[in-house]
């Protein structure tokens, strides 16, 4: 699946989930595998089941032994339990967010929970700008992912006995794009409200799948967000 607007390309080859950023890209991130400022043109997905979660695994290394296995060792590596199938794609302008949601271990902000009851999940994030940006454009970019993240995830109305769920215990995120003089991704520019839109569009998608699967309530109508996403200019591709 290609990204209109951007030359994301998405492979799914079980038990991975491939995003190809086109070329060598910066990209900033907290992922279990080459976290911070890192350069890479892919960033992989590995799904796990939650029994090989044990707390007897150090994930990290895992994880790197995995992605050497098949070639990717510079490239950036997060995990999901959640079934790679149901990634959702989404984008809006110059950018494009790819979105793996399981909400198994759901947590409200500030109150969590010790011990999640439905095993493990998680919310990956990967967003591709085709802007270049500052190092401090970057970080601000990654705070607005985080915010349509939670956004999506209030929307979809997951109630906790801590409150309703903001995201998950293990959320992961990195943002990508190539050097340059962009040095503002704010809510009141058009680049943050494009991150804001496309990130809450895949998540929520994302949300909604996973809540109809687990029958934890009757979700509301969600927009199908697998179709390809408009050209720029807003022209249908």
């Amino acid at each position: 699946m290609t990204a209109a607007g951007t030359v994301l390309r998405v492979r799914l080859t079980p038990p991975w989930l491939l995003a190809d950023l086109g070329r060598q890209r910066r990209v900033l991130s907290f992922a279990p595998h080459r976290p911070g400022f890192e350069a890479a043109r892919h960033i992989l997905l590995r799904q796990v089941r939650d029994a090989e979660l044990g707390p007897e695994l150090d994930a990290t290394r895992w994880l790197a032994a995995e992605m050497a296995r098949i070639g990717h060792a510079g490239a950036v590596g997060m995990m999901t339990s959640r079934a790679l199938r149901h990634h959702r794609l989404a984008c809006a302008g110059p950018v494009a967010c790819l979105a793996t949601v399981g909400l198994g271990n759901a947590e409200r902000v500030g109150r969590r929970r010790m011990v999640p009851p439905r095993g493990h999940g998680t919310i990956n994030i990967v967003l591709l700008v085709e802007e270049g940006l500052t190092d401090a454009a970057m970080i601000e970019a990654l705070s607005i992912v985080a915010e349509a993240r939670t956004a999506a995830i209030l929307s979809a109305g997951i109630e906790l006995p801590t409150g309703r769920a903001t995201g998950t215990g293990t959320d992961c995120i990195a943002v990508a794009c190539d050097a340059g003089g962009t040095a503002f991704a704010g809510l009141h520019t058009a680049l943050g409200e494009a991150i804001g839109a496309a990130v809450h569009d895949a998540v929520l998608a994302g949300a909604l799948a996973w809540m109809a699967e687990h029958g934890s309530r009757s979700p509301p109508t969600a927009p199908d967000l697998c179709h390809p996403c408009p050209a720029p200019g807003g022209a249908d591709p």
